[in-house]
């Protein structure tokens, strides 16, 4: 699958039926060592972000901690589809290495990366990027 194929089969906004599909593409993904392009890896973190299931945060940051590439590749905001706030009081509620690393990160990103964060800006980058209507 590519990032043509999975946009044609569930579009940009896609119906949250469609959440846990997504979620075991986006796993199989990451734990694909020989993809080199990260543009199929994005489109699945960003549908992730449409549908703003606080809980999907962490999945997205695997994506985004795959290596050095899709660490610069993955926007930071992809992060937080159910809104910053919500990410940050979600992860305070979590244990782990990997959840506080997240949660330090996001911490760190707050005062560049969401200032006047709005989820339907980027939705709306978005589909352009993806020259949907």
């Amino acid at each position: 699958m590519n990032e043509e194929k999975v946009l044609e089969l569930y579009g940009l906004d896609p119906d949250t039926k469609h959440r846990q599909q997504i979620r075991e593409l986006l796993q199989q993904e990451i734990e694909n060592q020989e993809a080199v392009d990260h543009e199929y890896l994005k489109t699945l973190c960003i549908l992730l972000f449409c549908i703003g299931n606080v809980e999907d945060t962490v999945l997205i940051w695997q994506a985004k901690r795959k290596n050095q590439d899709t660490g610069s590749y993955i926007d930071v905001q992809l992060l937080c589809g159910a809104g910053y706030e919500k990410t940050v009081t979600y992860l305070e509620q979590k244990d782990g290495d990997q959840v506080r690393e997240q949660l330090n990160y996001l911490r760190q990103c707050e005062p560049y990366d969401f200032v006047d964060f709005s989820k339907e800006e980027w939705v709306s980058y978005y589909k352009q990027y993806y020259e949907e209507p």
